[in-house]
């Protein structure tokens, strides 16, 4: 009889609710977060936007969703009063509060707490390391394998440029068919490799146009070292990254900052901790002021470098999966959960997590967090070469070098046809003859005067 009595009151009871929700369209309360709720256009999408079109087809309730007014979860003042989505539950201006919301003692007093749609825990999330400093090969990673690759071309471009210069220019070979000459190609590259390492490396340039190889090719190496070890110094002060693996490493470190929600329960976990570790990471997030006003603006942080957000393990999987950048800490503490609030007293709640036990079971809960947390981070090696400098980043500094051999080779040219003017005028010779002459001379050979000497005479 008593068996038939409670199955009447729960049938009952049952009814009633459902033709009060009938009845009245619900008020829910969110909190825009990625993914949970996202704006598209005028309207809402996200993790917890299925999760209400779920329960409503389960329990066949119509409702509206809005914003938080203040753009919080809820947090208990001084006064006792609760904020953000907390007050909205408790003063009744809204009759369920979904999002990622999670349950903690003080709001289980003070609202009723579903059964959990989500488990999570406690991390935190840097930049990824732009090189490994275990790789053998982390001295070149300042530049890229382009960037690389141009230096070399840039290298055996400058070095033939030297020779022929040497070659051409009168100031730097005068007699060819007496005087041996200086700047062969081998000492052509010597001379330049010299430069690279800001030692000179005799005999220099005498002419204009050697000269001015020269400075080009100083002023080149010059900048191209300074951009190289600065970057490098980047990667390397970056580095200290890697040895912060626990909350106690970044506790027991001062090379970056790191923060938390402000007015959150991440941030209460701290404050109210009797862990010396946690009590560290709260005093020193009070005492540099590195709270942040939002998830987004935590991971902006991340995002720049030199600082560590610390949040809810499933908030920093996302961010992790849309940026390759990015990458969480092993270690997860102070196990939570996320759950659905009510006003104290609300029918709604038994139905609402036997609703949700029901998505659990049936995996409708394991797919929308697979939906809304695929990852959109391009694989492959970028994550590892962003920081190394392209060519396109010294294209400047490229196209001077580029100029400056061009007019090096041309001042050369006009001092060899400025000489064969002078020689052809004093032996009264064509210029075309002298400066052929000239050139056989440079590169064909002492023959080449001999041979011009012999035309001349058997035209004579």
């Amino acid at each position: 009889m008593r068996d038939c009595v409670a199955l009447v009151f729960c049938v009952a009871a049952f009814t009633a609710w459902k033709v009060t929700a009938e009845a009245k369209e619900l008020s829910i309360t969110t909190i825009k977060d990625d993914p949970y709720t996202m704006s598209r256009g005028a309207e809402l999408e996200g993790y917890c936007m299925d999760l209400i079109s779920e329960l409503s087809k389960e329990l066949g309730f119509k409702y509206k969703v809005s914003l938080v007014k203040d753009h919080r979860y809820g947090v208990k003042d001084p006064s006792g009063t609760w904020n953000g989505m907390m007050g909205e539950i408790i003063r009744r201006e809204a009759d369920l509060a979904v999002a990622p919301l999670t349950l903690t003692a003080a709001r289980e007093m003070a609202v009723d707490m579903s059964t959990p749609f989500m488990q999570t825990g406690l991390s935190f999330i840097l930049r990824r390391d732009p090189a490994s400093p275990e790789s053998s090969f982390s001295l070149l990673s300042p530049f890229s394998t382009d960037m690389w690759a141009g230096l070399l071309i840039a290298f055996l471009l400058t070095g033939l440029c030297m020779f022929l210069v040497g070659r051409i220019s009168p100031a730097e070979w005068a007699g060819p068919d007496t005087e041996e000459h200086n700047f062969t190609l081998l000492h052509s590259f010597w001379y330049i490799t010299g430069a690279l390492t800001l030692q000179g490396a005799g005999p220099h340039p005498k002419g204009l146009s050697g000269r001015l190889v020269s400075a080009i090719w100083w002023l080149f190496a010059i900048v191209l070292l300074a951009c190289y070890f600065g970057n490098l110094n980047s990667m390397h002060s970056n580095n200290k990254h890697v040895s912060i693996k626990t909350f106690e490493d970044l506790a027991n470190q001062d090379a970056i900052d790191y923060g938390t929600l402000e007015g959150a329960s991440t941030m209460a976990f701290f404050k109210n901790s009797k862990n010396p570790v946690y009590r560290r990471i709260y005093e020193h997030m009070e005492r540099k002021k590195s709270f942040v006003s939002s998830m987004d603006e935590g991971i902006r942080l991340t995002q720049e470098g030199n600082f560590a957000f610390i949040g809810e393990a499933a908030s920093l999987d996302l961010a992790v999966a849309r940026d390759c950048h990015l990458s969480r800490s092993d270690e997860t503490i102070t196990m939570r959960a996320y759950s659905i609030a009510a006003p104290l007293g609300s029918p709604l709640l038994k139905n609402l997590s036997i609703a949700i036990l029901k998505l659990s079971e049936s995996g409708e809960l394991t797919h929308l967090r697979q939906k809304w947390w695929a990852s959109s981070c391009v694989a492959g090696s970028r994550a590892k070469t962003s920081e190394a400098l392209r060519p396109h980043d010294l294209r400047g500094l490229f196209l001077l070098l580029g100029l400056g051999l061009g007019v090096g080779l041309l001042l050369a040219l006009l001092e060899l046809l400025s000489g064969a003017r002078n020689q052809a005028k004093d032996g009264k010779k064509s210029c075309c003859s002298v400066l052929t002459s000239e050139l056989n001379q440079r590169f064909g050979g002492k023959g080449g005067s001999e041979e011009g000497d012999d035309s001349g005479k058997s035209k004579a």
